[in-house]
């Protein structure tokens, strides 16, 4: 029997009947080896290679299914845990050798390593989920090329244990890549037989149901409401987690999941607003970590004519009360991106912005734009995120009008916001939260700035800035035409304007009852380190 949405919502701590261990109790009675979450966001789907899928829907990746390698950890320097992007670890692989030009990687996979279903991981596997990753296109696709993987030729299955990736040339990105939450390890036989001619990487199968050999199965899906993680005993990708099982809920409004967290009633409160970390942080343990290569923008999108013109993208770049909205919409948490020097001698990223607020700027650059009386506009946010992009759109909305634009806001529900401002790019001026996850700043061009590429929600397009970025994607940093080349790419981004940074973002996760808590630079949740505190 399962409750509604309404009556969950009502009820806080009521959970999804059905299941032995999803009883409707408060997380301080629920058994050691269970953890309770809660989370804001919609999962949409169990496979991150479907197109539309949302990124609350990667953490399956990242829990259910394995990669060869991970990236290791260190501590920060409040005592929390991150990833490290400097240490490169195994997961599947046991091993692997790169050979003397770069242009081979061979990897060694670990000879206990078994799906869900008890059959042995082989290099077969492998190849048929990285000939999937480049082939389905899209997100995934792409990704997988800014590691210089493109085609199924590159990959080979030489012997059971033994899987060979070939090049075209070296790349800075290439072994980091493999790190990275899309090149997951997929059961082929159980997809293969739910393959179709129509569907022959079985998107519709492992929409609904993955098929891996990571650390976590999905024991219940209810979309829109929970999932439920069951640890898999036979994972041997890194240590056996501590916490047999993870039950994640759904809970929409913030302020439910600030109270059931205060309550006890979860033990982790995942992507919590600013403001509650703010003021949860003398009350429970807090962890406020400062996003790396990730920016919280204004998205002005080129295929809407008055966004064509050069000086309204800046008008709107001078009008935007940057001050305000990270006071108003981070609590001051993250790090300001305006105001910054106009000449430019580093690869830092992100990096300050030269514009600043000035209204009377913006109104002589409306003045002497080609829209000089102003013109109306949807300004779109998601409803998943509406912590920070709502307090800032409305402050947007007024700033704008004092200049003749009158912006009206659209809210778009979370499941749908992908789709509309990231696939189908249809959204004229929107609010943004791209992250990169390589850790270097033509990284980020490559996903923002590229023509067609998924976070370009812009469209924007300027062949010099698509030239510099693949010649800086697989450069060494330390190649004396680097900083060159990026101190251009970073002259133009300005000048042109398609992103417009607001600040830095910070992740905040609150816990009570639990720890081993892991900052990832996908901005998901790792379950896998999570371990009851002893305080249930």
């Amino acid at each position: 029997m399962s409750i509604s949405r309404r009556s969950f919502l009502q009820t806080g701590a009521a959970l999804m009947a059905g299941l032995p261990f999803a009883r409707a109790i408060p997380a301080m009675a629920a058994p050691l080896d269970t953890l309770v979450i809660a989370t804001g966001q919609t999962i949409n789907s169990l496979d991150l290679h479907r197109t539309g899928t949302n990124r609350p829907s990667y953490q399956v990746a990242i829990n259910c299914y394995d990669r060869l390698i991970s990236f290791g950890s260190k501590e920060l320097e409040d005592g929390s845990l991150s990833f490290d992007y400097s240490k490169i670890e195994p997961e599947l692989a046991q091993s692997w050798t790169i050979s003397e030009d770069g242009l081979t990687i061979t990897f060694k996979l670990k000879p206990d390593a078994v799906f869900w279903d008890g059959r042995k991981v082989t290099a077969a596997d492998v190849k048929w989920s990285f000939d999937r990753a480049v082939s389905v296109g899209g997100f995934p696709s792409t990704q997988m090329r800014a590691g210089g993987f493109t085609r199924p030729d590159q990959f080979e299955a030489v012997d059971e244990e033994t899987f060979l990736v070939k090049l075209d040339k070296p790349s800075k990105l290439s072994l980091p890549d493999l790190a990275v939450p899309v090149p997951f390890i997929i059961n082929s036989e159980v997809a293969i037989a739910n393959a179709t001619a129509e569907d022959p990487w079985a998107m519709e199968y492992l929409h609904t149901n993955p098929a891996g050999s990571g650390a976590y199965k999905v024991a219940r899906w209810d979309n829109g409401q929970q999932i439920v993680f069951e640890r898999f005993d036979g994972w041997v990708g890194g240590p056996l987690p501590a916490v047999a099982r993870v039950i994640q809920r759904e809970v929409p409004n913030p302020a439910t999941r600030r109270a059931l967290i205060e309550r006890g009633d979860v033990h982790v409160s995942f992507d919590i607003p600013d403001k509650d970390a703010a003021e949860l942080a003398d009350k429970l343990t807090v962890y406020s970590t400062p996003i790396a290569n990730t920016i919280h923008v204004v998205g002005i999108n080129y295929d809407f004519e008055p966004f064509q013109d050069a000086n309204v993208r800046k008008a709107i770049a001078y009008a935007i009360p940057y001050e305000e909205i990270f006071q108003t919409a981070a609590y001051g948490r993250g790090a300001p991106l305006w105001g910054g020097d106009a000449e430019i001698a580093d690869t830092a990223w992100p990096r300050k912005s030269p514009y600043f607020t000035d209204i009377e700027k913006a109104k002589e650059l409306m003045a002497a734009s080609g829209y000089p009386d102003g013109f109306s506009v949807p300004m779109s946010i998601s409803t998943d995120l509406s912590s920070w992009m709502e307090p800032t759109a409305l402050l947007i909305q007024e700033a704008l009008g004092k200049i003749g634009i009158l912006a009206e806001i659209e809210k778009i529900p979370g499941a749908n916001w992908r789709t509309a401002a990231l696939v189908e790019k249809r959204l004229p001026l929107h609010l943004e939260n791209f992250g990169g996850w390589l850790d270097t700043p033509d990284y980020y061009f490559f996903w923002a700035y590229m023509e067609g590429n998924l976070f370009n929600s812009s469209n924007y397009l300027n062949a010099e800035v698509q030239a510099l970025t693949e010649q800086t994607l697989p450069m060494a940093q330390d190649d004396p035409e680097y900083l060159p080349k990026i101190r251009r790419m970073f002259e133009i981004a300005f000048e042109d304007l398609p992103r417009i940074p607001l600040y830095q973002p910070a992740l905040n996760v609150a816990v009570n009852g639990a720890e081993g808590y892991e900052f990832w630079f996908h901005r998901q949740l790792d379950i896998r380190s999570l371990k009851g505190s002893g305080e249930l």
